[in-house]
């Protein structure tokens, strides 16, 4: 039997003859933390609701555990979602509210009780049984819907962008806890934002999405160290990108000199993009450098300063605890693992 839980094949999706998703084609595992990362109108939340059951593909197959549902209610599916809006109910209760979708399949009543307990424990709300909604913070009522579509045993939860409406410190905690809350319940997750620190932060697999065509899939860490392409490259983190030429496999010329780097495979005297991340620069003296630039701006960003350096062909964005004051001559070092080459494509 197949590892995957859900497979999308060749799936389309037009509105009024705008193509929203273009051949989306993923797998997904069993126990897996996958986020669907992208730009507003990307197509993630499409794809989401297509998994759910709201919307149906114009063209293709959803498949779960091996078998199509494409005609599937929502109901049927064993699937539930949190969306951004908590949709609680204000005139119930909280273990009202999370006791909702047991009480509509008519189950016993100490059943209900016990598992309403659970769920409370599970998110860390233990003793909110007679809380009314109005009283809660929006961390807690989120705490609250999760608990809600969990209390069902879903096979897979959605979550379109539950965090969005938190406040920054909040948000941080709670990608921890969702994420440790998957780890113990031991299901998919499958979550769409638009935060790419979210993503790197609580995913075994990215999907970057763009104009409705899946961009990359891989790691936190492939996606971050290893972009496919350059809207990749700048939508996930901050990035030097340059117009690069591979020489051969090993060496490729950009910013006016040729450097050894780690790839190979694109080719002799070939277009290439290059990306340099912004704590991969490192600033030595002048003469140490393989290029010479001069410091135009600093800026204090708590664990690292930003700086910017210009160089005769380029202007480089660098992190880095040690600070150059604005006007300083510098040298800039990079190591070959550090240079990450990519094809020439898609354009941000």
């Amino acid at each position: 039997m197949s590892d995957y839980i859900i497979e999308l094949k060749n799936i389309d999706k037009i509105y009024d003859e705008t193509t929203v998703l273009n051949n989306i084609n993923l797998s997904i595992y069993k126990n897996e933390f996958l986020t669907l990362l992208g730009p507003s109108g990307c197509g993630k939340t499409t794809t989401l609701r297509i998994i759910g059951g709201f919307e149906t593909p114009d063209h293709g197959e959803v498949i779960f555990e091996g078998k199509k549902i494409n005609d599937l209610p929502p109901y049927k599916r064993k699937v539930n979602t949190v969306f951004q809006k908590y949709a609680l109910f204000p005139h119930l209760n909280v273990a009202q509210n999370i006791a909702f979708g047991l009480k509509i399949k008519q189950m016993n009543k100490n059943f209900i009780e016990e598992k309403v307990k659970a769920m409370l424990t599970l998110v860390n709300l233990e003793g909110f049984e007679d809380r009314s909604i109005s009283s809660l913070s929006g961390g807690q009522q989120q705490r609250i819907a999760i608990a809600r579509a969990l209390i069902n045993e879903p096979d897979v939860l959605l979550l379109d962008e539950p965090l969005g409406a938190l406040d920054l410190k909040l948000r941080k905690e709670m990608q921890i806890e969702l994420k440790n809350m998957q780890q113990r319940l031991g299901i998919t997750f499958i979550f769409v934002t638009h935060d790419q620190e979210e993503a790197l932060t609580m995913s075994d697999t990215i999907v970057v999405m763009n104009e409705g065509i899946i961009q990359q899939i891989g790691t936190p860490i492939d996606i971050y160290n290893e972009p496919k392409n350059r809207f990749v490259a700048k939508f996930i983190g901050e990035s030097n990108i340059l117009e690069g030429l591979m020489l051969k496999d090993y060496w490729v010329h950009f910013a006016g000199y040729d450097f050894p780097c780690v790839d190979y495979g694109f080719g002799e005297n070939q277009p290439v993009d290059v990306v340099i991340r912004p704590e991969d620069v490192k600033i030595v003296q002048p003469n140490d450098g393989m290029i010479q630039g001069q410091v135009q701006s600093v800026i204090f960003k708590g664990v690292h300063y930003e700086m910017q350096i210009k160089s005769p062909d380029f202007t480089w964005l660098v992190h880095s605890t040690i600070m150059k004051p604005k006007g300083t001559a510098v040298g800039i070092k990079i190591d070959p693992n550090d240079i990450h080459i990519m094809k020439k494509g898609v354009k941000s």
